[in-house]
């Protein structure tokens, strides 16, 4: 399976699951006026939009380059991320401004071991959710996958609050709902930002991580013939980067020798899985 179809199998899972939990946790939730399940049954409608924008975007993504779109459609990724981050954002506003209002009329919540049963089997999917969205994501590295993983994980630990919330008002402590509601609308907003800012960066063409570029340097210092680098750049184009170095040689090597030593300098950049292409100039000294 290649990273494209991997990709749009998580989002097709992530949908099929997330709207299972909507209509679960919604309906429960307005059963018994739960602040917090309803809270957590709109964070699964934020996830059945992620799980959409993935599908979407990895689509898009996955188209070959063309005459209008030389390096391909990589960046449909971040942007999609993009528009994941700020729906989650959006709702995480919305879910506190209900959650501020029940703790400050008073939560209506009344207990039922339904409520429990429906945390747990959410716990449950959404546990399964994260561990195969997580395997895709390190093996592959896309952020569309990442963004749905972090969606995941959060949502396993929000839910168990969740659980606790309804627990807490089966000795009469109902204040708790509303003060799991707010901390779920905090925890969804940090993520979504966490991922805005990820996304921004490559749109705004950030270099590549430092790691990466040190393993590129090594491979130029490798060649004795290379007396020095004088330009170093690189562009994202989806999760990889087009890099673009200038070096010098000796001035007495030959123009085929020279270009003969550039192209392979270019084999091994472009052996490096987050390096999409490398061009090089080539300068006497």
């Amino acid at each position: 399976m290649n990273r494209y179809e991997a990709t749009k199998k998580c989002g097709l899972i992530g949908i099929i699951g997330n709207v299972f939990l909507l209509l679960l946790k919604g309906s429960v939730g307005l059963i018994f006026n739960s602040q917090s399940m309803i809270a957590d049954a709109a964070n699964s409608a934020g996830d059945i939009f992620a799980s959409l924008m993935t599908w979407i975007g990895n689509r898009i993504s996955s188209t070959p380059q063309d005459e209008n779109h030389n390096f391909g459609h990589g960046k449909a990724e971040y942007i999609f991320s993009l528009f994941i981050s700020i729906s989650m954002i959006a709702v995480a506003f919305k879910l506190l401004y209900d959650s501020m209002i029940t703790l400050i009329s008073g939560s209506t919540l009344e207990f039922s071991w339904l409520l429990v049963f429906v945390c747990i089997i959410t716990i449950v999917v959404k546990f399964c959710l994260y561990l195969y969205t997580n395997n895709i994501s390190k093996k592959y590295n896309n952020i569309l996958v990442e963004a749905n993983c972090k969606d995941h994980r959060n949502d396993c630990i929000v839910t168990t609050f969740t659980l606790i919330s309804i627990l807490t008002s089966l000795i009469g402590i109902t204040w708790v709902d509303g003060v799991v509601g707010i901390c779920i609308s905090i925890w969804i907003a940090f993520t979504g930002i966490k991922i805005f800012i990820e996304s921004y960066n490559i749109l705004m063409d950030k270099s590549i991580d430092e790691i990466t570029k040190d393993l590129i340097l090594n491979y130029v210092r490798h060649y004795k013939e290379i007396k020095k680098i004088d330009y170093f750049s690189s562009t994202p184009v989806g999760y990889q980067y087009v890099i673009v170095l200038t070096i010098f040689v000796d001035g007495n090597m030959t123009t085929f020798k020279s270009h003969e030593l550039a192209d392979n300098l270019e084999k091994d950049i472009n052996s490096l899985d987050k390096v999409y292409n490398t061009i090089i100039h080539v300068n006497p000294i």
